[in-house]
């Protein structure tokens, strides 16, 4: 787990369906974090379907089966 401010946060869910041109990402600790698709481009390039096929792993990171890179709960809260 990622330790920020006194908490460990990990990743549970990845949602590309709660409004047009963001991610959704849900925490650990029962958070949703909305992020513009935008600012990760190797996403925004991805088609819908391939979107779908995302992973998580240890909680810490997620990837896609279209996709070489690894995303971290780092990378969705900027720190």
């Amino acid at each position: 787990m990622c330790k920020y401010n006194d908490t460990n946060l990990g990743i549970k869910k990845l949602d590309f369906g709660v409004k047009r041109g963001m991610m959704a990402v849900y925490l650990t600790d029962g958070r949703v974090v909305l992020i513009p698709v935008g600012m990760f481009p190797d996403i925004k390039r991805m088609t819908a379907k391939q979107r779908e096929d995302w992973m998580i792993v240890d909680e810490q990171y997620f990837t896609f089966e279209h996709d070489s890179r690894i995303y971290s709960v780092k990378d969705v809260l900027h720190i």
